[in-house]
């Protein structure tokens, strides 16, 4: 009995610093983090299964009745990794500015839709001069897929880039106990919007110099800082 005892002692000791890690804000900003990154490990993933899906369709779209081998058939072999690589460059791109929040223009989303829409055309188009309703709805789904993925992980990214960093802006245990200790999120905007003039770029960095925040709270002050101005301009 004794032993068992001590066993369920041990047990409850390591549990409770188990605990006591998991709800520390960096512990959860690093489980976030490792979270954000199986997302876009399998978002990556699905998006060049389903453009790798395409290419012979949007090949066979190219090459039209040329003969097999011959230049024009060879070349149509260019068009969906062209169409492609673009994409996954918007989509590369969009994956760093998500990160750190900053926004993309018109054109950026412009490109995205154009070069999915005209992967999309270019896959169904023989199925839908066929007459092939079953070809239209086979050749449909990789298309979409890759369009509401790349819609999606951007989404994804940003929100998850809030969560990471929320978590590490979290109060500790301490904090907690001591809840007057703790300056409000409002009062560290404030002096950052009263120490800011036009011309300084505004940073986490910055943030942090003149408001003595936490690193995890500066990027949001940041985010938030930079939004208000550009209303106000």
């Amino acid at each position: 009995m004794t032993s068992r005892a001590q066993q369920l002692v041990e047990e409850a000791t390591e549990a409770a610093e188990v605990r006591r890690h998991r709800t520390r804000p960096d512990v959860a900003a690093l489980q976030v983090e490792r979270v954000r990154t199986q997302v876009d490990r399998l978002c990556w993933t699905g998006i060049g299964l389903g453009l790798a899906f395409t290419m012979a369709n949007v090949q066979h779209f190219a090459a039209a009745d040329s003969a097999p081998r011959s230049l024009p058939w060879l070349t149509a072999w260019l068009l969906d990794p062209t169409v492609s690589l673009v994409l996954l460059a918007v989509l590369r791109a969009e994956q760093v500015t998500a990160r750190y929040r900053v926004r993309t223009g018109r054109w950026v989303r412009c490109a995205k839709w154009l070069t999915i829409a005209a992967t999309y055309v270019m896959n169904t188009w023989s199925s839908y001069a066929a007459g092939s309703l079953a070809g239209v709805v086979l050749h449909s789904v990789p298309p979409l897929v890759v369009f509401a993925a790349a819609e999606a992980i951007t989404d994804l990214r940003d929100k998850l880039t809030e969560a990471a960093i929320m978590a590490s802006s979290e109060p500790t245990v301490h904090e907690r106990r001591n809840p007057k200790r703790r300056k409000p999120f409002e009062d560290y905007l404030a002096e950052a919007r009263a120490a800011w003039t036009p011309g300084v770029k505004i940073t986490p960095a910055w943030v942090r110099q003149v408001t003595s925040c936490s690193r995890g709270l500066s990027s949001r002050l940041a985010a938030e800082l930079k939004e208000s101005v550009h209303e106000r301009d």
